[in-house]
């Protein structure tokens, strides 16, 4: 996902009041809106099918993503996971035509205890967060995933209302941490060498928050010694998405995958409610209300 995100900030405070607020947000009410964009969770069949053909434009389209002979006939971006995830949808209010028509970037929500009683955690299939949720067993844990916006749409405020969705769909479920797969574009991690290196020197998750690629699988994203780094040149380097997380105070586990199918190099993004920098737990509300205040 080719968005710049948010200012930098530079204040974290982790006292801040009410960010485990719980609230009763019912699943069809739009979350937020701004201008013509609004976001909210899917309500229907159709629009999930909706968002996954926004997916495919994206990572199939766009990104030359390998999927099967079912899903290339569909035009859809589909795995087993679709069905127990929530679907945040922003919507162009302004295209005429039905919901479905208006989708243009999707986000995949899975709550811990979902995925406990179903399938598990996607980013299990490449990193071993077990360990990081044993660690903590009065935390509950969300994870984002199959994040995209079509082209014409990657805009701050489009990237501000998608974290709006999901900011309040958090406090509405009492969420401590997220985590996901952040996205580097191609298959070999050393010509990413300056990022993926800045990423370990500087925002390396340790402690209780310590998590590491799956064994099988882990690449080395120690490529450059730390004093060799140029840090103005390595945020550059980084992501948009993986920068924005960044900003709001959020970690990288050890060590990349490089996914074949989706042709990209991913690191695991962790991201705990308590770090989130003050400045913008106070830009989005610590009630969500930000831009959700604006909807009638």
């Amino acid at each position: 996902m080719t968005i710049e995100l948010l200012d930098s900030a530079n204040v974290i405070d982790t006292s801040q009041p009410c960010i485990r607020k719980t609230i009763a947000t019912p699943a069809t009410e739009v979350l937020g809106r701004i201008g013509n964009l609004e976001t909210r969770l899917a309500r229907s069949a159709a629009e999930v099918d909706a968002a996954q053909a926004v997916r495919y434009k994206v990572f199939v389209e766009e990104m030359k993503a390998q999927v099967g002979p079912d899903a290339e006939r569909r035009k859809r971006d589909v795995d087993s996971w679709d069905s127990i995830c929530d679907h945040l949808l922003v919507l162009d209010t302004s295209i005429e035509g039905d919901p479905e028509d208006q989708i243009v970037g999707t986000y995949r929500l899975l709550r811990q205890d979902v995925a406990e009683r179903a399938s598990g955690f996607y980013s299990a299939s490449e990193f071993a967060i077990a360990e990081l949720l044993q660690r903590h067993p009065g935390k509950r844990f969300m994870e984002l995933g199959r994040s995209c916006v079509l082209p014409e749409y990657r805009t701050k405020r489009t990237v501000e209302l998608l974290w709006q969705g999901n900011w309040a769909y958090a406090l509405k479920h009492g969420v401590d941490a997220m985590f996901g797969c952040g996205s580097f574009p191609g298959v070999v991690p050393e010509e990413h060498a300056l990022a993926l290196s800045f990423l370990h020197h500087n925002v390396l998750a340790q402690g209780e928050w310590a998590v590491s690629a799956r064994p099988e699988l882990h690449r080395t994203m120690d490529l450059m010694p730390s004093e060799a780094i140029n840090p103005k040149k390595a945020l550059a380097a980084l992501p948009p998405l993986i920068k924005g997380y960044m900003r709001l105070g959020a970690m990288v586990g050890d060590g990349a995958v490089v996914d074949h199918a989706f042709r990209t190099t991913d690191v695991l993004i962790v991201l705990p409610i308590s770090n989130i920098s003050g400045r913008y737990l106070n830009y989005y509300g610590a009630d969500a209300g930000r831009f959700s205040s604006a909807v009638s």
